[in-house]
């Protein structure tokens, strides 16, 4: 009779514990869209990926809540769709989503009326699913009332902050260029225009973001320097970094030098990383060995991890013995800065493939020594040390 009554209590534990667990239902698009017309409610997507620790926080701690599942079944059909299967893959692109999780609310005629991005807390999303449901907060209307009267920021930045819970910095450039448009150039240095630019202008082109550079002062004393500074390092690499990460070095080398253009050292060190990472992960040793020559003085002569990363990667993969003996130039500021034991080893390696011998030896033992105090492994100087005894 106990191992019974035990064993019910099992069961039933077992089943309103799944009772509150996020069970992600895979139902056709075309199959919910047409649900939704028919019960007269908005079709709500869901759409994740199973690596992204944000969309599993998600499903774990909010949308596994009773509260919550009853709120979406009551007012919403409701599909999940993984972005790395078909219908998924298809609607990342439809819907234009960068970020991880996203949710996306769509009505009877396939028009976004909501959309929302990343990780919320549960009355946080409870309240944002409450907003999808009022026409008055929804995507169109907002932007209708705005378009009526594109001169007015309380509108504008109301719509620009909605659109802002869903959708990548860069769909906020259209309607934020059509605002700034009604705004003279003086009226730009405002805290509120200020906020506009901040979030919605994306073009380092653009007449705002070139008038910023040229009024650096005006607006930092309505931000501050470290806002302005962040804004313009931002824009940078909003510029640079998708032509990376696709290996697009035609659009690079020529946005790279609009970048340039802005002559401030803080953007010239952003273009002088990407240009490393760029030619590194295309393997343009030529052109890797040029930037370094003309800049790493300049830009991170006080970065001890930089100068070291710069010199193992002319330990690598460059050959001329002139070249050689700068990077070592450069180990020998870094370990100025920071006496390392990777610093050490790494310059004895360099002497060693100049064929110095004995400047290698003397580097080896200082990384040597430099283990044994930090009590750490020592293997790899070890294996040096051995081949420069033997030579």
């Amino acid at each position: 009779m106990r191992f019974l009554f035990i064993l019910f209590l099992s069961i039933t534990f077992q089943t309103i514990t799944s009772q509150n667990q996020f069970v992600p239902v895979d139902v056709p698009y075309k199959t919910a869209l047409e649900s939704a017309k028919k019960e007269g409610k908005p079709l709500f997507v869901m759409l994740y990926a199973d690596w992204c620790p944000h969309c599993n926080l998600m499903k774990t701690e909010v949308l596994s809540d009773p509260a919550v599942i009853d709120f979406l079944n009551k007012n919403f059909v409701c599909t999940y769709k993984n972005i790395e299967k078909e219908e998924g893959i298809a609607l990342k692109e439809k819907f234009n989503t960068k970020s991880l999780p996203t949710f996306l609310f769509i009505d009877s005629n396939e028009t976004l009326i909501y959309a929302l991005k990343g990780e919320l807390k549960k009355p946080e999303f409870l309240n944002e699913l409450n907003n999808a449901l009022n026409p008055k907060m929804q995507l169109p209307h907002l932007e209708k009332q705005f378009l009526a009267d594109p001169s007015n920021s309380d509108k504008f930045f109301y719509y620009l902050n909605t659109l802002r819970k869903g959708k990548d910095r860069t769909e906020l450039s259209i309607p934020t260029h059509i605002y700034l448009n009604t705004q003279s150039d003086k009226q730009l240095v405002s805290e509120l225009n200020w906020r506009v630019i901040a979030n919605g202008v994306t073009d380092i082109k653009s007449r705002e973001f070139q008038y910023v550079l040229n009024h650096q002062k005006d607006f930092a004393a309505v931000a501050s320097q470290s806002r302005v500074d962040r804004k313009i390092e931002s824009i940078v690499n909003e510029l640079l970094r998708p032509l990376v990460d696709n290996l697009d070095t035609v659009n690079y080398y020529k946005q790279r030098e609009v970048a340039k253009s802005i002559r401030l050292q803080k953007t010239d060190s952003l273009v002088f990383k990407y240009d490393l990472t760029l030619a590194e992960r295309t393997e343009k040793w030529d052109f890797y060995k040029k930037v370094t020559l003309e800049d790493t003085q300049k830009l991170v002569w006080n970065d001890a991890s930089f100068l070291k990363d710069i010199g193992n990667t002319y330990f690598k993969h460059i050959k001329d013995a002139e070249s050689l003996k700068k990077a070592i130039s450069w180990v020998d500021r870094s370990l100025e800065l920071n006496d390392s034991y990777d610093g050490n080893l790494l310059e004895a390696k360099l002497y060693n493939k100049l064929k110095n011998k004995k400047k290698a030896l003397e580097y080896a033992k200082n990384a040597k020594a430099i283990a044994k105090e930090m009590d750490w492994n020592s293997k790899e100087v070890d294996v040096l040390l051995a081949e420069l005894n033997t030579k």
